[in-house]
């Protein structure tokens, strides 16, 4: 057999280096993930317990709240059996009794006159500017309210400037 003599173009084909684009991390640490059957085992495990405990801890939840409601109902309730206590209490005494059958029933002991006023001011109605006396003739506002309130309306639609810049109508610049 004749010996064949190597052909220069037979070698092998040339290699050329070829640059791979770079991975994110992220791609870098899902390809360096290896999945075991504990892995998986554990995560079946995991979702078995979701899956299963869902509704029972919905249930305690709703149990809790409803525990707290009834809680605040029976502690308003207490309170207002200590209000009417206290109330039956003032009622033992003849000295409220006396009290309160003069306020409300109108009682007077034999001998006694009573005086009944009628539409008189009451405390509540007191004048709230300081006593001054009420007139009976019209006055004229000094403020164009008008004019102040367009003002307002327009300064606050067309400004630039921020919140803690801005005068009040009628009043100096900051």
């Amino acid at each position: 057999m004749p010996t064949r003599t190597r052909d220069p173009r037979d070698q092998a084909p040339r290699q050329v280096p070829v640059r791979m684009r770079e991975e994110s991390a992220p791609e870098r640490w899902l390809r360096t993930l290896r999945v075991s059957g504990f892995s998986v085992i554990a995560l079946g495990l995991l979702a078995l317990a979701v899956v299963v405990l869902a509704p029972s801890l919905r249930l305690l939840v709703e149990q809790q709240q409803q525990i707290a409601v009834l809680e605040r109902s029976v502690a308003a309730g207490q309170a207002q059996v200590g209000d009417l206590q206290s109330e039956l209490n003032r009622w033992a005494d003849p000295a409220y009794i006396e009290a309160q059958a003069r306020q409300r029933l109108l009682f007077v002991y034999p001998g006694e006159v009573s005086f009944l006023v009628t539409n008189a001011p009451a405390e509540e109605e007191a004048p709230l500017d300081g006593g001054l006396p009420v007139s009976d003739q019209l006055q004229a506002t000094r403020v164009d309210w008008l004019g102040a309130l367009l003002a307002s309306g327009y300064g606050a639609g067309l400004t630039t400037a921020p919140a803690d810049q801005l005068a009040v109508v009628g009043e100096a610049a900051p």
